[in-house]
């Protein structure tokens, strides 16, 4: 072997192990990155589910309250046509 050619070998050699280490430096990020993504999602969907854990009791709440407000509407609106019938009636038009 010339020298010339094992100077070339050399040089691809450190070359050959740059790359390796270039290679698994990015392999690396690539994992971390992949397991953060994953741990973000995870945080994400939990928090999610704990919001609503948390602001479930407050949601029913509302609920109720508004069901109550619907059926007192509707009581107002069945007086006020019972209030009607009575004022046709002693209008002399409920005959």
């Amino acid at each position: 072997m010339s020298p010339e050619e094992r100077q070339l070998l050399i040089q691809t050699h450190r070359m050959v192990e740059e790359n390796h280490t270039l290679l698994r430096k990015m392999h690396r990020s690539a994992l971390f990155g992949q397991v953060f993504h994953i741990l973000y999602w995870v945080a994400i969907i939990g928090l999610s589910l704990g919001a609503y854990y948390f602001i479930q009791p407050y949601v029913d709440q509302i609920q109720g309250v508004y069901g109550g407000l619907k059926g007192d509407v509707q009581n107002v609106k069945n007086a006020t046509n019972q209030l009607g019938n009575i004022t046709n009636f002693l209008k002399g038009d409920g005959n």
